[in-house]
């Protein structure tokens, strides 16, 4: 991926877990198989169960629409959609007549919509697209009587079949990557349960290639992806190159209404600035119900962001890393001759940079209040007498008037004077 690339200082998209389960406040595909531990509020649903009602999945036209308004208020950047997830039903219509919207009665082709919505609010499009088929017989089917799940053991069917698997999947992909115009994204997952040569990445890549030559693929079809894909949590180090992590707003990624504990707005921008400093994205997940409406809690977190991104967009939207981690007690991101300290902590009275070129600064500012803030070098005696580009602590006083209620961002310029930092951070 190039230095220049979109996705690079993307910064925050929109991830959307939506399908037939959506109907009945369902996780993903996970009760079908008895549940999973990483769902602590999951569902432990017989097959038959599962796949009952599916048929009924009709959503009304252009319920996208909504979410992806939310999106560009909170300044996304680019949305996932759930186009299959390991249950094997499709939002779009199946080149081979599989289970999906193709099916349903009166159904519509739920990716067109979404494609339409994220394009007219000026986002990127990305699909996100499961290998596994917990539903197709070649896969095999799951079935009841094959409980417990076995994570990595799923078992494996005659050539002959697996052959016609991969041939289906292959045509679904195609018509992914052919029916809707220029995608940037493909956000696979389920790899897990096969190698790369049995899912045939090699084939799968090149396709994938020669229909989008522009697209991004993430780490988890294996053997290949152009990004890393840490899930639920920030890792410890960020990653040298480029990384996304997606987080769901409570444990669930589906419209689990018995999963309360939810991250709070600041929670969330909390993981958003931290993501920004380490040089990453933030999937942020949203769960429709089944006629395609944002739960009341998950609207409000987003107003909240789009509230704080209104004023603070600039710290975070296309930024760069910061200074290092000694540097300042908080997360930093840098744009331009501006580095960016962002304080999820409230500044009392004053914060301090170290180690940073002090002289070189000419303004300090609160980004979300606009108020002037004083600061101050803390020199040592002879780079006080003597040193006309010292490296030194600086001292920036924070009154009141400027702080922000949700999180604090404040803006250091060094103009013309050169970088804030000599060398890498």
């Amino acid at each position: 991926m190039r230095e220049d690339h979109w996705f690079r200082n993307a910064r925050l998209g929109l991830f959307v877990h939506w399908g037939a389960y959506s109907m009945h406040g369902w996780e993903p595909s996970w009760p079908l198989v008895g549940g999973s531990a990483a769902f602590p509020h999951g569902q432990d649903v017989p097959v038959a169960t599962y796949y009952r009602d599916v048929l009924r999945f009709a959503p009304p036209a252009d319920a996208p629409r909504a979410w992806l308004a939310h999106a560009r208020r909170c300044g996304m950047q680019y949305a996932v959609l759930t186009t299959k997830h390991h249950d094997g039903f499709s939002l779009f219509p199946d080149p081979d007549g599989e289970l999906g919207v193709g099916r349903v009665p009166g159904g519509r082709d739920l990716v067109a919509d979404f494609v339409a919505a994220t394009r007219d609010a000026g986002l990127r499009v990305g699909f996100y697209f499961s290998l596994s088929d917990w539903h197709h017989p070649d896969y095999p089917a799951f079935t009841d009587a094959m409980r417990p799940y076995a994570l990595v053991a799923y078992p494996r069917p005659e050539p002959e079949r697996w052959a016609r698997f991969r041939t289906h999947l292959l045509r679904q992909l195609r018509h992914l990557l052919t029916a809707y115009g220029p995608i940037d994204l493909l956000w696979f997952d389920g790899g897990w349960e096969r190698s790369a040569d049995e899912w045939g990445t090699d084939e799968l890549v090149a396709t994938i290639r020669a229909l989008q030559p522009d697209v991004v693929l993430n780490d988890r079809l294996p053997g290949t992806g152009d990004y890393a894909t840490p899930e639920q949590a920030l890792p410890a180090h960020p990653p040298d190159g480029p990384w996304e992590t997606c987080v769901t707003m409570n444990h669930s990624w589906g419209n689990v209404d018995a999963d309360r504990e939810r991250k709070s707005v600041r929670q969330l921008l909390g993981m958003l600035a931290d993501t920004a400093s380490g040089g990453g994205n933030l999937l942020v997940n949203v769960s429709p119900d089944g006629a395609g409406r944002l739960p009341d809690w998950q609207a409000e977190r987003l107003d909240g962001m789009a509230d704080w991104m209104a004023r603070h967009r600039d710290a975070i939207l296309g930024t760069q890393r910061g200074l290092a981690p000694w540097q300042f007690y908080g997360p930093t991101t840098r744009r331009g001759d501006t580095t960016f300290l962002l304080c999820p902590m409230r500044p009392q009275e004053l914060v301090v940079l170290r180690g940073v070129h002090g002289r070189r600064i000419t303004g300090v500012r609160a980004l979300g209040t606009g108020v002037s803030l004083e600061l101050e070098l803390r020199l040592s005696a002879v780079d006080r007498l003597f040193g006309r580009d010292p490296v030194c602590d600086v001292l920036v006083r924070v009154p009141e008037a400027a702080l922000d209620a949700t999180m604090t961002v404040i803006a250091v310029t060094t103009g013309a004077n050169g970088p804030l930092v000599s060398g890498p951070a």
